[in-house]
C-alpha cells in the first residue's frame, strides 16, 4: 500500500532537504531530476543551496507520480510534463484559470455562517472556523474576480 505525502506546508522557500520529505524522493534524486526536466529550476543561493517554491514541489510530486506510479520512463514522463505545460498555456490563453489540485468550493451570496460552522467537523475550533469562514469567501470573490469577462 502507497504511503500517503504529506501536506504541503504554506511556506514561500522549501530546502532541498524539505523537498525530499515532502515529495517521497532523495535529494540525489532532485538534482537528478532538475537536469531532465528542464521545467524544473529551483532558485540557488549561497553555495548552490535550493530553494523550491510551492509550484516546484506540485511538479516534482507530479514528475514522481509519473515515474513511481504510472510507470512512464524518464523521456516518457519529460514528454507528460510538456503536455501538461502546454495545456496550461493553452488555457492561460484562453482566459481560463486552472487550480490544479484545488477543489471548486460553491458558495452563494445567501451563505451564512451559521450553516458554515454546522457543516465543519467538530474538532474545528470556532476561531478556526471564522478564519476557515473568511478564507472561503475571499477565494469565492477572486473566482468571480477572475472568470469575469
Amino acid at each position: 500500500m502507497e504511503k500517503a505525502l504529506p501536506p504541503i506546508p504554506a511556506k514561500r522557500y522549501f530546502t532541498i532537504g524539505e523537498v525530499g520529505d515532502l515529495c517521497g524522493v532523495k535529494p540525489h534524486v532532485l538534482r537528478y531530476w532538475e537536469q531532465e526536466f528542464t521545467q524544473l529550476r529551483p532558485m540557488k543561493r549561497r553555495g548552490n543551496r535550493r530553494y523550491y517554491q510551492h509550484h516546484e514541489v506540485l511538479m516534482i510530486r507530479r514528475i514522481r507520480d509519473l515515474l513511481y506510479d504510472q510507470g512512464f520512463t524518464i523521456s516518457g514522463a519529460r514528454n507528460k510534463m510538456q503536455e501538461l505545460l502546454q495545456v496550461e498555456r493553452e488555457k492561460k490563453r484562453n482566459g481560463e484559470v486552472q487550480l490544479d489540485g484545488v477543489d471548486v468550493l460553491e458558495m452563494n451570496a445567501d451563505d451564512d455562517m451559521a450553516d458554515f460552522v454546522d457543516s465543519q467537523p467538530d474538532d474545528l475550533s470556532m476561531v478556526d472556523a471564522d478564519k476557515l469562514y473568511l478564507v472561503r469567501r475571499e477565494l469565492s470573490e477572486i473566482r468571480d474576480l477572475l472568470s469575469a469577462p
